[in-house]
């Protein structure tokens, strides 16, 4: 099987307290999660941006994936987040950049497209219109910083997304947190934008809520139907990417088997899990800690 990530790679500088850490960050979390899950004969492509400077951050990983799509830029966006909340963060960027360029020719080689709206910026209406029109197979989107405007002073602060439907008539599977979500459209309660959302033709819609777990939303019979599954109880140092993790996690498992049910178990386990990280290499173990921790229950 093949799959293709696409998405802004960034420097996330972490102001936690009085302790300030730099990582890799951006589309990263979901490349080495996915990469954790690979099986022989699996690859993965990545679409991103990365710069001279930087790089030593992400190499250790994206010197192990296919890089077809990868391309060398002056500077990559650098992300200084500050931790207000469990579930929440400021965000004051640097170096905002451009869409990413990327060839969409042969895509219908893939089995699967995870877009991941890093900054916002990634891509634009146009592009994921086009990848739906030469793809074939399953789009995963990942709202992420979509949601956020950016002001004169670089902040990214939650306003409605414009134009957000010409986005959703491409996707098939979409997710979002709870603070995303309103702002995909201007219902005030999730089950009323939830029920607008499956208008532009949406298969499932994952709203994830930190350590209350995951809701995913899909139609039966013209019936909006939910799966809810609850999160898995870890002591965590370290939640900035397990968005990200989740992500990677569904879409590589209901890919793979097309058990929602299952798929949603293991992505909110792995969520949970890559709460106890500290070091990035720690995610080459996700794969097995997952395993552990599902035999345990």
């Amino acid at each position: 099987m093949n799959f293709l990530v696409i998405g802004h790679s960034v420097v996330d500088k972490i102001y936690d307290g009085n302790r300030l850490q730099i990582k890799p960050g951006g589309i990263f979390y979901t490349v080495v999660s996915l990469k954790s899950f690979l099986e022989n004969g699996e690859k993965l492509f990545v679409c991103t941006t990365v710069d001279e400077t930087n790089y030593n951050l992400f190499s250790f990983i994206y010197d192990y994936v296919e890089t077809d799509y990868l391309k060398f830029v002056p500077c990559i966006p650098i992300v200084n987040l500050r931790l207000k909340t469990e579930t929440e963060r400021e965000e004051v960027y640097e170096n905002v950049t451009e869409s990413i360029e990327m060839d969409i020719s042969n895509l219908n080689r893939f089995d699967g497209i995870l877009i991941n709206m890093i900054t916002g910026f990634d891509i634009s209406i146009k592009q994921i219109q086009q990848l739906r029109k030469n793809f074939n197979g399953l789009i995963y989107f990942d709202v992420h910083t979509l949601s956020r405007g950016l002001d004169e002073n670089m902040n990214r602060n939650f306003r409605p997304i414009p134009e957000f439907g010409k986005w959703a008539e491409s996707i098939d599977i979409l997710q979002t947190n709870e603070f995303e979500l309103k702002t995909l459209n201007l219902k005030s309660n999730e089950t009323d934008i939830i029920e607008e959302l499956f208008k532009y033709g949406i298969k499932q819609i994952i709203v994830t809520k930190a350590d209350r777990g995951s809701n995913l939303y899909f139609t039966e019979q013209g019936k909006v139907k939910l799966i809810k599954c609850k999160a898995v109880q870890i002591e965590s140092i370290n939640k900035v990417g397990c968005g990200d993790v989740f992500g990677a996690t569904y879409f590589y498992y209901y890919i793979k088997n097309k058990n929602a049910n299952n798929a949603l178990l293991i992505a909110n386990t792995a969520a949970g899990i890559c709460t106890k990280y500290f070091k990035e290499k720690d995610f080459f173990n996700l794969k097995e800690d997952v395993r552990e921790q599902l035999n345990k229950n």
